[in-house]
């Protein structure tokens, strides 16, 4: 295991250089057990203060597998049927949502509703960072924010997949309204405490007064940007944890709702959580799908793996678990960068004894990198720069006017010989990427580019 662990680790730190991220954490599940928790990076990057498997980081959106178990467990106790209609639950509700908008709707992100942005407006105004200013900080001031959406409709309830933050604080409004609680009151009573989460919090001031969480910040090339923090986003991605908290969650799970010797939950409502409803519009392995507050990824070297991430764009996080295999990953850090949920992929295949570097972010990654550089023509007559930004390369070349930067749309990613396209002046033109020697050439409409 020392040997595995050893490579995690080395993927995680070179990860984080990649994308800059101050801090993370770590807790690998197997087998009903923690077998390898710590922190890398810093919680306080000022400080120099160390990330541990102790700190505390916002969630994200990990917080809506909590408020999907939350209605499960609603429906455990008879209060309520997925296949209800919202309006039934809540009277004051945005007209959008009284269009036979089911919970069930609401829970797999198909009311028909594109994303409104209150969340993204909110975290990355607080951030500094965002083009507009959204003071929310309540879950009645996102129903406000709705009124007048009706137009904004894309489909009819169930036929189409749209993320969509606000139906999961509309989720958090039926729960408080069912069960008599509030929110807080209803995760802590019935899946914090029994599951021993006692560092996993919501209130603002339970977070001051632990002391422990990691410091938030914007990361840009010039660095690391302490900002303010969204608290009051709650049912849709306000909770805040630590990997060992979660660790236990995702046990729960991989154990069909019980953890302990404890059943936190009928197992065919977990069941029912991890049931793929409707298509996510992307492929990474294939077959993505959306259950009740979870993805499901059907085929993952043929297991299902069920996970979720999370971001508040100054933390952010994923869980995910193979149950068949009986192995879990938690991650959290305290910035955006790297993805998370491709670190805890790379985890997972290691832990199933597969090759990660076949996945296909990381294989397609391997081909963006080696493709970056200067570039020239014939006796450096004209000079050019592919760059790398996220998951697109940029075609960079020194014209009379000074740099004029070209997008490359990958068509064939290989790693002897990649093609790409590009539009200049409404003309779309192939760009050729083939290894030559030790050198990599590419052509580009009647120029031929080397690499220096």
């Amino acid at each position: 295991m020392k040997a595995l662990f050893r490579e995690i680790d080395q993927f995680i730190l070179d990860r984080m250089s990649e994308g800059r991220l101050p801090g993370l954490s770590l807790a690998i599940v197997k087998d009903g057990e923690v077998i390898y928790a710590r922190g890398y990076g810093f919680r306080d990057v000022e400080s120099a203060e160390p990330a541990s498997e102790s700190t505390l980081y916002c969630i994200g959106s990990i917080t809506k597998s909590f408020t999907a178990l939350s209605i499960m467990k609603l429906v455990e106790m008879g209060l309520v049927s997925v296949d209800d209609p919202v309006d039934k639950y809540l009277d004051n509700i945005p007209v959008v949502f009284k269009r036979g908008v089911t919970l069930h709707h609401l829970l797999t992100h198909s009311s028909g509703l594109p994303a409104l942005g209150y969340a993204e407006a909110y975290i990355r105004g607080l951030a500094g960072v965002g083009d507009s200013w959204l003071p929310i900080n309540r879950p009645v001031d996102v129903m406000e924010f709705m009124d007048g959406a009706e137009d904004w409709v894309e489909s009819k309830p169930g036929e189409r997949f749209f993320y969509l933050n606000e139906g999961y604080v509309a989720l958090g409004l039926v729960i408080e309204k069912v069960s008599g609680l509030s929110y807080e009151e209803f995760v802590k009573k019935h899946i914090l405490d029994p599951l021993g989460m006692n560092r996993t919090y919501l209130d603002p001031s339970d977070i001051h007064r632990d002391g422990g969480m990691a410091k938030p910040y914007v990361v840009s090339d010039e660095g690391f940007r302490e900002t303010g923090f969204p608290f009051g986003i709650y049912s849709d991605g306000g909770i805040v944890s630590n990997v060992l908290d979660l660790a236990n969650y995702i046990r729960m799970f991989m154990n069909e709702g019980e953890f302990n010797g404890v059943r936190i939950i009928r197992r065919d409502l977990i069941d029912a959580m991890e049931k793929p409803y409707i298509n996510l519009p992307y492929e990474i392995f294939g077959g993505e799908s959306y259950g009740y507050g979870l993805m499901i990824t059907p085929d993952f070297f043929g297991y299902k793996l069920v996970g979720h991430s999370g971001s508040v764009l100054v933390h952010t996080g994923y869980i995910g678990f193979i149950r068949d295999a009986g192995i879990g990953v938690v991650l959290l850090a305290n910035g955006s960068g790297y993805r998370l949920s491709f670190i805890g992929q790379f985890i997972l295949a290691k832990l199933l004894d597969v090759n990660p570097w076949d996945m296909p972010f990381l294989k397609n990654e391997r081909v963006l990198n080696s493709l970056v550089g200067d570039y020239e023509m014939y006796r450096g007559t004209v000079r050019a720069k592919v760059v790398k930004n996220g998951s697109m390369l940029y075609l960079r070349i020194r014209e009379a006017s000074g740099w004029v930067e070209y997008p490359l749309y990958p068509e064939v990613l290989g790693e002897e010989h990649s093609i790409f396209k590009t539009i200049n002046n409404w003309r779309e033109y192939r760009v050729e990427f083939k290894k030559k020697g030790s050198s990599i050439e590419f052509i580009y409409e009647r120029y031929k580019f080397r690499r220096v």
